[in-house]
């Protein structure tokens, strides 16, 4: 299973499509709190984040992954606008295992999601 803190319709639209397509699972969380929540019940092999989001506070939720052991080893793609470098740097910073521009991700999302199977 995948996890995904991701609001953006569209780009929740294009993973689901893929996943389908894959016949992987993906969830979804509106939040942090709901992430980590659900990281907790079942820890997903991959948590996808839009980093563009600051309702679902992104970088908050990887500092609390790499506070708690039980959660910190879960793989992260990060994806966001190629132009804000400061939000791509502080996702490095906080431990997003990858970051990538918004069309590199759309451009990979099969293969990305194939780490579920």
């Amino acid at each position: 299973m995948i996890l995904a803190l991701v609001d953006d319709l569209m780009f929740a639209s294009k993973i689901r499509a893929a996943a389908n397509q894959l016949g992987v699972t993906v969830a979804f969380a509106r939040s942090s709190a709901d992430a980590l929540a659900e990281m907790r019940k079942h820890a997903p092999a991959l948590l996808i984040l839009d980093l563009n989001n600051p309702r679902t506070d992104p970088l908050g939720a990887v500092a609390s992954m790499k506070a708690d052991p039980t959660l910190a080893a879960i793989p992260t793609v990060g994806f966001g606008s190629h132009v804000q470098t400061e939000v791509i740097e502080a996702a490095r910073l906080a431990g997003v295992g990858e970051v990538m521009a918004r069309s590199a991700f759309a451009g990979r999302l099969p293969e990305i999601l194939a780490r579920g199977r």
